[in-house]
């Protein structure tokens, strides 16, 4: 059996209570850590919360490596405070996956605005301040139709949504509908300017919103690739209900329940055609544009795709509507195997730098 020697801290939120429970068998890393422990590489829980930031500093510094699972924003919590630490105990020695600089580039909405001329890409914009958004919105959906409109960072749907003109409205959209994301949302209609008003907190402090147009495939699922540094490690498919309106039964009925995500491995025949764009054309031209190395890359990352158009040969097109990379899980049977196998790598790297 290839061992690999060192040690790593497996990080993600909790109490003082769970950090002073936590085992590598009692949490839903557990599968992560028997890998780990396959490849000889010693794993400890790492629970996080602000109240034990300097314990955790002390703990992290004497570690080589750290995986991270923790969400931009719960509970009414974000990770200012945590991306300030792991930034500290990277730069004194320890590899952070995934850092938080390489989040600040992969893991927003705007990626979605700078590879909009990729492959993947499709009409999208960007606005930055409320200059912008209450004088190019209004006439955009007008003219192009229903909009998905995504705060800048966030995570459950919290901040996306889906805009249409108000069938009650005549000539320019003085009202429109408008439905959230998170779970249970039901529609609104709204004056439009009250929209635009409601936004404005989400442009404050160098935020923005970026702008797609609505997906009629919606209701054929999404389809979130998940990848390991730049290889696909497996998908789930998943026929989701969020920005389409509750059955007649209302939101907390069943029928209202997104269907489970069904894993696929890497070599699933469905899904193909994906891994080759993702593989190699794709994932290349993020990093390039992002400038982020392969050792950079998070060591387990997605991207959430809809189905766009067909072509005129009835293939499929993929839209990418959200690059994940804080806190992804629940994750494919083999994503666990690649994890530590991409640790393993990144453990004898630190070791020959």
């Amino acid at each position: 059996m290839n061992t690999t020697t060192g040690k790593v801290a497996i990080l993600w939120r909790g109490d003082a209570e769970a950090r002073e429970k936590a085992t590598a068998n009692n949490n839903r890393f557990f599968r992560v850590f028997e890998e780990l422990a396959s490849l000889g590489i010693a794993a400890e829980p790492a629970v996080y919360s602000e109240e034990m930031t300097e314990d955790i500093r002390a703990q992290l510094l004497n570690v080589d490596g750290v995986l991270v699972w923790v969400d931009p924003i719960h509970d009414g919590r974000d990770r200012t405070a945590l991306n300030a630490l792991l930034c500290d105990v990277a730069s004194r020695g320890p590899w952070v996956s995934a850092h938080p600089d390489v989040i600040s580039k992969m893991g927003v909405k705007e990626v979605l605005y700078r590879t909009r001329h990729f492959g993947w890409g499709t009409d999208t914009y960007l606005y930055s301040s409320m200059d912008d958004f209450s004088n190019e919105f209004p006439d955009r959906l007008s003219r192009d139709g229903p909009r998905v409109l995504k705060q800048n960072r966030g995570n459950g749907g919290l901040g996306v949504w889906r805009v249409e003109i108000s069938p009650s409205t005549v000539g320019a959209p003085s009202r429109v509908r408008v439905l959230h994301a998170r779970k249970g949302s039901v529609p609104e209609e709204m004056p439009l300017s009250e929209f635009i008003a409601r936004c404005e907190p989400f442009l404050d402090s160098g935020g923005c919103i970026v702008d797609q147009p609505f997906q009629p495939r919606l209701a054929d699922g999404m389809i979130r690739c998940y990848m390991g540094a730049d290889r696909v490690v497996g998908y789930g498919h998943q026929f989701i209900k969020a920005l389409m309106p509750p059955p007649p039964k209302g939101p907390d009925s069943v029928s209202a329940q997104p269907g489970p995500r069904i894993m696929h491995a890497a070599t699933a025949e469905a899904f193909q055609d994906l891994r080759n764009q993702m593989e190699r054309e794709w994932t290349p031209q993020l990093m390039a544009l992002l400038n982020i190395d392969v050792k950079s890359l998070p060591v387990i990352w997605d991207a959430d795709f809809l189905y766009g158009p067909r072509t005129e040969a009835g293939k499929d097109t993929f839209v990418l509507c959200e690059i994940n990379v804080s806190s992804v899980f629940a994750i494919p049977d083999q994503a666990p195997a690649a994890i530590a196998r991409l640790v393993a790598e990144r453990l004898r790297q630190k070791v020959t730098t």
